[in-house]
């Protein structure tokens, strides 16, 4: 079924191919599906996350390299016998919300193709969304795994920094990244998170003992924006939407809680117009100057941006942050 969307829905950057997904399934036979807690379980991976002798692009068809190793996250999902099906399309290089950067094609919005996939895991989000596979891996930086999530009706989770470890991923802000997971609901998705978290020595922002996230709903507080903070921008659609959202949250049991909301839109400000953009840099600077012209066009001119900050302007952001974090 993946394999027939795939030309119409642009999902997929490689699908495995059923030799390819042969040795994945010949380690089940010797196992019963009650020794492992994703047991024949298909799911898909953004194509920034290594998946071993299969390439990884970032969406970028001359960046792409091939991995001999699986990312440590693929890995342990693996060993609980879930079956990777293939590689999902995504803003190049994790750089957008959007979902329409990207030169394998746009993933198709299963709601309706005029609408947006939401990004950077754009694939991601739409490979679960219509029901080839179970659960799947993006990744979060500044939204990249819960806008697509939002966008296309489905759960998103973002656990904290260094639950699951990057290692294997190419990074976008090394310092914020975070490996996301995508299901219908957040039983599946914490079935699958709590299988993923756990330390990696290789990766240094990655650590142990993290508390995994509640199943059931029991004291749950909803935060809302003020209600002078709220933009719409003229969309009257997503506005009613939004106070729907609210009223059925508040039916549900949940207790609202009006929050500030300026601290984390001057956040998302210092991310994506201010000195953090040089931590993209940093991740690709060296094939940038080898390679400008295999940049998307707006992707490129977001992250030659950085050249425009200088060491002072970052430090000067990083105590900011911590006052906005305050």
């Amino acid at each position: 079924r993946a394999a027939e969307l795939n030309p119409e829905f642009n999902l997929f950057i490689h699908l495995l191919t059923a030799e390819e997904i042969e040795p994945y399934l010949a380690a089940l036979d010797d196992k019963a599906p009650c020794e492992l807690p994703l047991y024949g379980v298909p799911f898909a991976i953004k194509d920034n996350i290594d998946l071993a002798g299969i390439p990884t692009t970032a969406a970028c068809p001359a960046f792409a390299y091939t991995p001999e190793r699986s990312a440590t996250v693929v890995e342990r999902l693996e060993a609980a016998g879930a079956i990777c099906i293939g590689k999902t399309n995504l803003d190049q290089f994790a750089t957008g919300l959007v979902g329409v950067r990207s030169p394998y094609g746009v993933p198709a919005n299963p709601f309706d193709p005029a609408y947006i996939p939401g990004g950077s895991s754009s694939g991601s989000a739409v490979a679960v969304s219509a029901g080839l596979c179970s659960f799947s891996l993006g990744t979060d930086t500044a939204g990249s795994g819960r806008v697509p999530a939002s966008f296309n009706n489905i759960v998103g989770i973002k656990p904290t920094r260094g639950m699951i470890p990057c290692t294997g991923g190419v990074p976008a802000c090394r310092s914020l990244d975070c490996v996301s997971v995508f299901a219908l609901t957040a039983g599946d998705a914490c079935a699958a998170l709590e299988v993923a978290a756990g330390d990696d020595p290789r990766d240094p922002y990655a650590r142990a003992g993290e508390q995994l996230p509640l199943r059931g709903g029991c004291n749950l507080r909803v935060g809302v924006p003020k209600a002078d903070q709220l933009r719409f921008f003229g969309d009257d659609g997503a506005k009613a939407l939004f106070a729907t959202a609210v009223d059925k949250a508040s039916a549900l049991g949940a207790r609202l809680v009006e929050i500030d909301y300026a601290p984390f839109a001057e956040t998302a400000a210092l991310l994506y117009q201010g000195p953090w953009v040089a931590e993209r840099l940093a991740a690709v600077e060296d094939f940038l100057k080898a390679r400008p012209d295999a940049f998307w066009p707006v992707t490129r001119r977001i992250i030659e941006g950085a050249y425009g900050y200088a060491a002072v302007d970052a430090f000067k952001a990083a105590y900011r942050l911590e006052a906005l974090r305050k």
